[in-house]
């Protein structure tokens, strides 16, 4: 099968003819028919995530149809369409029978603990705990995009903020999983104020239904800008970035007892950052952490998406080969363009 490649950390990737994965038992080979390009896949490709081993396959946000099931798997058979969690549980550690799959503590995640979906086709571990029907009518790059950056933002905006139509919701950085978050949250009925540094993206956040927007780069104090627009605080705020300054100001931004959701990573120069333990304490504001969506959930997002209550494609911006990925990969780091990036293209002459 084509895959894309990279044999050093940082290093270039390149389109190689590999061999194609046989299932484990557990397991079901997946024909990936569109995978999302994700800032976590950067992560991967920078040697910021012990995980990864080299030579690696990066792709953790797939869509495709089961090629072949191994010999345990009872609920999926070959043709049916699917997407999956982009961290997958074992089905059987504490975290996974307490139905807290993506903290599961063997998990196996596709474009880390093993090779991922930069390539025709992937593995997918405990295939019955962590695949997902994909009904006809959610194309597969629309679902690609849901695997990581948006299932997050719904767990996170859900579950972990349970954000109410009288919320005030703060989203700093509007990637693909900032956006993500805008449009949720706005569905919901909140009042979004989206933070970014970029006007193009705070542009796309309106149009995900932001009331307001606040370009970091040009605001003497963005803490106090949201302070203002949201009369004393947010209720809910979100570090969709990772970074030192967007992690901070997402605290700082709460009302009394408001709830900071972390989605970002915090990776690199970024880790372990500063954090305004004062007001967490004399606010009694909450600190949690959102790391993606187990795949039994996954049904509530695809019912709002068939209802047109959320539009997860209004966020995809592009769709490329498997060789303009290796190029593009790389520039991830650079924050560059707008929207998310879907590969659907995979074989010779794709382009």
């Amino acid at each position: 099968m084509r895959a894309a490649v990279f044999e050093s950390f940082a290093g270039g990737l390149s389109v190689q003819n590999v061999d194609t994965p046989k299932p484990h038992p557990d397991a079901a080979i997946i024909k990936v028919e569109a995978c999302g390009l994700c800032r976590s896949d950067w992560h991967g490709w920078m040697g910021h995530d012990s995980d990864v081993q080299l030579p690696h396959v990066p792709g953790h946000e797939l869509a495709g149809i089961v090629a072949e099931a191994g010999s345990n798997v009872t609920l999926w058979r070959p043709g049916q369409r699917v997407t999956v969690p982009f961290c997958c549980g074992c089905g059987t550690c504490p975290e996974c029978v307490s139905g807290n799959q993506q903290i599961c503590d063997c998990y196996t995640q596709p474009g880390f603990t093993q090779w991922g979906a930069f390539a025709e086709f992937t593995e997918i571990r405990h295939a019955d705990v962590n695949l997902v029907a994909l009904p006809e009518t959610i194309d597969f790059t629309t679902a690609a995009s849901l695997g990581c950056r948006f299932a997050t933002s719904f767990r996170g905006i859900v579950h972990q903020g349970r954000v109410s139509g009288t919320d005030v919701v703060a989203v700093h950085g509007c990637g693909g999983v900032g956006l993500s978050a805008v449009m949720i949250a706005a569905s919901l009925g909140a009042k979004v104020i989206a933070v970014d540094i970029n006007e193009d993206k705070l542009s796309l956040a309106k149009s995900c239904g932001a009331a307001a927007t606040i370009n970091a780069r040009n605001s003497d104090d963005v803490v106090e800008q949201i302070r203002e627009l949201s009369g004393g605080g947010a209720h809910v705020s979100m570090d969709a970035l990772g970074s030192q300054i967007t992690c901070y100001n997402s605290i700082a931004c709460l009302r009394k007892r408001g709830r900071h959701i972390q989605v970002g990573l915090t990776l690199g120069d970024d880790t372990d950052p500063r954090i305004p333990m004062s007001l967490v304490i004399g606010k009694e504001l909450e600190v949690v952490g959102s790391h993606g969506m187990q795949a039994f959930e996954y049904a509530g997002m695809l019912d709002m998406i068939q209802r047109g209550q959320l539009q997860p494609d209004k966020l995809l911006t592009q769709t490329v080969t498997l060789e303009q990925a290796c190029e593009l990969l790389p520039q991830m780091g650079q924050f560059a363009g707008s929207g998310v990036t879907v590969i659907d293209r995979f074989g010779t002459g794709s382009a």
